[in-house]
């Protein structure tokens, strides 16, 4: 019995002493600064400040859009450089790939059979005038002995024809003299245009075919012209459709009619920095593609352009008209609508549905959803977690970048009382708690 009473006493004496010990680690790891105690102390919970941002008021002004289309650098001039004689190449005039002016001698074929040609031309015409004066004397005989009853009538008709056939015999070989004369201007091949030359397909030495009458003359190089240039796109026919409503309503004339202005942007360029004007519509839509083929015309003075180039081409697609514009980063996504952040009163969060437009001059047209004097929150938009949230705006220019306080995260909370710590921020739902929150006080 005293045995039992002992081995009791011993087990209420650990059962206490445990007690004692967790009371001690319980109160010793209480946090003597946690931002509980730190908001009964300052009699409320504590309060995270309004997140920087940046706004704009939104920019109302009269634009014009522009369409934005694909296309191809075309030469105005391209020659293929066929021989128009036959012959041996002797030599090639010109470095390939430079540029060349009308008229300059690229190549040449040899010219001994065709000087050669020339003089028995030049021979035969020289006969057939020394046959004509004797025709002529001949029938100038003729005419007297007839008069006098010495010829019959028979042979003064005779000589008087000889005259006229010696006559046409000069005439046939004159033009003989001019089909060698030119044959022999055709060993000289020329450029035909102001241009850059290809490579030569033809080396000295080699044979080459040519001539009217030849259809599948040697092709012995390639001329482009340089300025101006022509870049060549398609639009959609939607586009064509509005392009012709338009210039029915006299919102925006007919490229048909007048020069509409284009920009140019080629693939390492940044924008449209080149200007040129609209030259050509099609009579046609392309019913395989439905689109239609329009040209324009860019002055290539600087040699920026070569035949080939992809292009990036903006066509202006509207007259003036009065818009609203924004920054593009203002705007947000849900689901399939747009909205932004506008400032309310008090700076409060305020969203606005809107209807976005193209993009000109660096900015958003916004054609429903927004008012003139709205003031639009830009950066720092991620902040915002729910319409009605006041902010801390700073108002900048639309389109300028942000500010430095609002691309940094909100400051920390102030505690109750003076002197103190800052009180962390709590842990949202799902995340971690902030070390501040966990640490212990001064003098735990």
């Amino acid at each position: 019995m005293g045995a039992n009473v002992a081995i009791a006493r011993r087990s209420g004496a650990r059962i206490g002493l445990t007690a004692l010990l967790l009371g001690v680690l319980v109160s010793g790891c209480k946090p003597h600064g946690t931002a509980q105690a730190q908001g009964a102390e300052g009699g409320g919970a504590p309060q995270m400040p309004p997140p920087a941002v940046s706004a704009a008021e939104v920019v109302s002004k009269e634009v014009t859009e522009w369409d934005e289309f694909t296309g191809r650098l075309e030469a105005v001039d391209s020659v293929n450089i066929q021989p128009r004689v036959a012959g041996y190449i002797e030599s090639v005039n010109y470095k390939e790939g430079a540029e060349v002016k009308k008229g300059d001698v690229l190549f040449v074929i040899d010219q001994r059979p065709f000087k050669a040609e020339l003089a028995r031309a030049d021979a035969e015409l020289a006969r057939a005038r020394a046959q004509a004066q004797l025709a002529d004397a001949q029938a100038a005989r003729a005419r007297q002995l007839l008069a006098t009853k010495m010829i019959s009538q028979e042979e003064a008709d005779e000589r008087y024809a000889a005259r006229t056939q010696a006559a046409a015999d000069i005439r046939a070989a004159e033009a003989n003299v001019d089909v060698a004369r030119l044959d022999m201007e055709y060993t000289a091949i020329r450029s035909p245009i102001d241009g850059r030359a290809g490579r030569a397909f033809v080396t000295p030495g080699n044979l080459v075919s040519g001539g009217e009458m030849v259809p599948n003359a040697t092709l012995l190089t390639t001329v482009v012209s340089l300025d101006p240039m022509y870049v060549y796109f398609d639009a959609d026919e939607q586009t064509y459709l509005r392009y012709g409503d338009m210039a029915r309503s006299g919102k925006r004339p007919s490229s048909r009619e007048v020069a509409n202005p284009v920009q140019i942007g080629l693939a390492d360029e940044e924008g449209f920095p080149h200007a040129g004007r609209m030259d050509f519509v099609d009579n046609v839509v392309d019913p395989a593609t439905g689109t239609i083929r329009a040209r324009a015309v860019l002055d290539n003075k600087e040699r920026i352009f070569t035949p080939g180039l992809f292009a990036r081409v903006r066509l202006i697609g509207s007259g003036k008209f009065q818009a609203i514009l924004i920054d593009d980063k203002a705007i947000l996504t849900d689901q399939d609508r747009k909205y932004v952040y506008v400032l309310g009163p008090n700076n409060v969060a305020e969203r606005r549905d809107i209807k976005p437009g193209r993009i000109v001059d660096g900015l958003r047209i916004v054609t429903a959803g927004l008012n003139v004097g709205d003031k639009v929150i830009i950066h720092g938009v991620q902040k915002v977690f729910f319409p009605g949230m006041p902010v801390a705006p700073q108002m900048i220019k639309m389109g300028d970048p942000p500010p430095p306080a609002a691309m940094d995260g909100p400051p920390p909370a102030v505690g109750g009382e003076g002197g103190k710590e800052p009180a962390a921020a709590p842990a949202g739902k799902g995340e971690p708690a902030s070390e501040g929150a966990n640490a212990a006080g001064p003098g735990a």
